[in-house]
């Protein structure tokens, strides 16, 4: 006899959706993720979410609870991490309203096999976009490359075994590594760059086997790599930055496999952005107050006084004037490079802290991304006025508009209805403010 078990689990303080099928015998034949005829996995298209279906696949029809009840239960039930307590309800004043119900992006397919991991709860920068149809993401063993064209998964980089340099390279470990827990990652111009727990970074090259460069930054106990940031310099030369816990942040020259410069900070530095031009670098971290500093020198040329609570996400826009940075007080602010003393404006999460930032290439849209259930879309070039809310249920393990800016993708990490969820830009007569 078949039947089916709906429940509705606590999981990290929060109740989340989860729906067995069991036999007779008590064994797991479909959690929602898989049919019983051909065991594979069932994805979501854009036509069947037209007619109605839930893009992450939740029955909702065979729920004891609708999908607006439930959304109403975690708005109200939700924690946010905080690090200095009553920081979100204390950020609401200074916040803007904005206007719901554009969509710039439209839902293309949620791909159910997709199983993204976070490694870490507040560091969620974990899916990168290099094509409209090319992703890499972080999943439980390895990084891994998914074709959003083929549908094919394809493993690029197995962590939990041993990961070491083909060659040896001043300042590299040839011994290498084993069980790395990635903790961040960031692929641009052929580059894979992956930063772990205690401070590894392993380099490698997309159009030859093997890693061509890995190294520990610090062994210092506190030594999490937070953030790694792709770039090439104004001469062609590609080089990273690397963020860690130990308040390092530490640029590696990927020509001589080298550091190149090594800054110290206050306090740990959760994230950092390079802006278009090169010559200033945001720095966020544990403490309320962020920092535009001097990219050659490290030196401070202006502190970031708004946020409430610590920060762990900052982008450019691609205009180099204009700079966005999100906090643990469920704000992102807009910031004027040109004029520093307050932020331009504050734009207000639903559930939690503002985890992930990006900008568009073209600099037309920003989205940020919540810990959990929420991606908003703000259209920038009417000054964040109007923005596009994606909703669903899960913790989203990253996010990335593709370099072409006609594809959003976005990771989701729960272990019945993950997947990873693809938008495409929508065009009706070059209007970006549709209606939905």
């Amino acid at each position: 006899m078949v039947k089916w078990i709906t429940s509705i689990l606590l999981q990290d303080a929060f109740p989340v959706l989860e729906e067995i099928y069991l036999d007779e015998d008590s064994e797991i034949l479909r959690d929602g993720t898989y049919t019983k005829e051909n065991n594979k996995m069932v994805d979501t298209s854009a036509a069947q979410a037209r007619k109605g279906k839930d893009i992450q696949g939740i029955p909702w029809e065979r729920l004891n609870i609708t999908r607006e009840k439930y959304r109403q239960t975690r708005l109200e039930q939700y924690k946010n991490y905080e690090n200095i307590p009553q920081s979100g309800e204390r950020s609401e004043k200074d916040c803007k309203v904005t206007m719901k119900g554009s969509m710039y992006y439209e839902f293309r397919r949620n791909s159910r096999s997709v199983k993204s991991k976070i490694r870490h709860s507040q560091l969620r920068n974990l899916v990168w976009a290099t094509s409209k149809h090319d992703v890499y993401f972080m999943s439980r063993f390895s990084v891994t490359h998914w074709s959003a064209l083929t549908c094919n998964k394809t493993e690029v980089l197995n962590v939990p075994g041993h990961v070491a340099p083909c060659e040896k390279h001043p300042g590299s470990l040839l011994e290498g590594f084993t069980r790395t827990k990635v903790t961040t990652l960031a692929v641009k111009d052929r580059l894979l760059v992956a930063g772990g727990y205690q401070g590894e970074l392993i380099c490698k090259n997309l159009d030859r086997p093997g890693v061509c460069f890995c190294t520990r930054t610090t062994f210092d106990d506190n030594a999490i790599t937070n953030v790694v940031e792709i770039y090439s310099t104004q001469s062609g030369a590609v080089h990273f930055t690397a963020a860690n816990n130990d308040c390092g942040v530490r640029d590696f020259d990927m020509e001589n496999f080298q550091l190149s410069k090594h800054f110290s900070f206050p306090w740990p530095v959760n994230h950092t952005s390079l802006s278009p031009d090169g010559k200033l670098r945001i720095i966020v971290g544990d403490n309320p107050e962020g920092m535009l500093v001097d990219s050659e020198t490290g030196k401070m040329v202006a502190s970031l006084v708004g946020h409430l609570d610590f920060s762990f996400a900052s982008a450019w826009h691609p205009d180099g004037l204009t700079f966005a940075t999100g906090n643990q007080d469920k704000t992102c602010r807009i910031w004027d490079a040109r004029n520093l003393s307050k932020s331009v404006t504050a734009l207000k999460g639903n559930l939690g802290a503002i985890r992930s930032i990006r900008y568009s290439s073209d600099g037309h849209f920003m989205a940020m991304a919540e810990p959990d259930d929420f991606v908003h879309v703000f259209y920038a070039k009417s000054g964040y006025e109007k923005e596009q809310e994606i909703d669903f249920f899960g913790k989203i393990s990253g996010m990335s508009f593709s370099p072409d800016t006609e594809s959003l993708f976005i990771g989701v990490c729960d272990r019945t209805f993950g997947g990873l969820l693809e938008f495409g830009r929508r065009r009706n007569n070059s209007c970006p403010d549709s209606i939905i």
